[in-house]
């Protein structure tokens, strides 16, 4: 339901699935009755309200075990290391470690961000097919946050095929003005989840950005063994 948009027939559920079409109706019916899907007026199925909890404390769980990593990214890169999951069509930031610095970056867990213009948000589009990315930029727009936004989807879909090449994405000052954030997606799977080192531009150099994607990848590998050995992908 989630990867169609949030709601969905019974019988593209059938197909998706590959189980039958009674199977499949126990099963929402189940799910219904437990909040977790809801019916429509249109006779299709969403995402029930359930989730929202569930949801929440699976961010926190996976906040707590990411911290490690987090930590020693701000230990080695002295800037303010971040986790972020896909969610929808935004990025929300579930955990943060912020850097020593009197003047740090800052964001608040739970917050949702943009796809287009983050980091984070480039990376996990990096990871899927580009039909999807179309899909969500046409549901969530492309709104200039700063002068140096990409708001053209032929410009963004050049910046994805680079930062698959290079295995990295850049926020350069596109989200907020004198900020430049570098990220990686946690690898495993389908991968939803990346960490992200953010700071001011004139810290965060490119000499600085070259220097820290290696610790990017290590911390991000560290927590995808983490993951896979609790039975989680990314």
């Amino acid at each position: 339901m989630a990867d169609a948009g949030g709601d969905v027939a019974l019988s593209e559920l059938a197909v998706r699935s590959g189980l039958p079409l009674p199977t499949i109706h126990r099963i929402v019916r189940t799910l219904v009755a437990s909040g977790y899907v809801r019916q429509l007026p249109s006779r299709r199925y969403g995402l029930g309200p359930r989730l929202i909890g569930l949801g929440e404390a699976a961010s926190r769980m996976l906040g707590e075990w990411a911290r490690p990593q987090l930590a020693q990214l701000v230990d080695q890169a002295g800037e303010t290391a971040n986790l972020a999951m896909l969610d929808g069509d935004a990025v929300v930031y579930v955990a943060q470690v912020p850097s020593r610095h009197s003047m740090r970056m800052f964001t608040e867990v739970g917050r949702r961000v943009p796809v287009h213009c983050t980091g984070v948000g480039k990376v996990l589009l990096a990871q899927l097919p580009p039909a999807q990315v179309q899909a969500m930029l046409m549901r969530a727009g492309m709104v200039a946050q700063t002068p140096h936004t990409i708001t053209d989807p032929d410009r963004l879909a050049r910046e994805l095929d680079r930062v698959r090449h290079q295995g990295y994405a850049v926020d350069d000052a596109e989200q907020e003005v004198g900020v430049r954030c570098v990220a990686v997606a946690v690898p495993g799977g389908r991968s939803t989840t990346a960490l992200s080192v953010s700071g001011p531009e004139t810290r965060v150099t490119w000499a600085v950005v070259e220097r820290t994607v290696p610790l990017l990848q290590q911390a991000a590998a560290a927590l995808a063994g983490q993951l896979a050995g609790r039975g989680v992908t990314a």
